[in-house]
């Protein structure tokens, strides 16, 4: 089992071309077995970027927790 935990934002570009933004949480049962949960947001983006500003403004995202798929 990997303790690395996952970047919680998680931007990626569907099939029409536009880039979504999902937050991720994780928490971790008494086990210690990591509880993933992902909420993807309704808006879309013209870019990576301009899901990065959003996930910066309204979520206090940092550099660093971003992943792009």
């Amino acid at each position: 089992m990997s303790r690395t935990p996952i970047r919680p934002y998680l931007i990626a570009k569907d099939e029409e071309g536009v880039f979504r933004l999902t937050v991720r949480e994780t928490r971790y049962n008494s086990q210690g077995y990591p509880l993933v949960s992902a909420t993807m947001i309704d808006e879309t983006f013209k870019s990576a970027t301009a899901a990065r500003a959003h996930a910066k403004e309204h979520f206090g995202a940092e550099a660093g927790q971003f992943a792009v798929k």
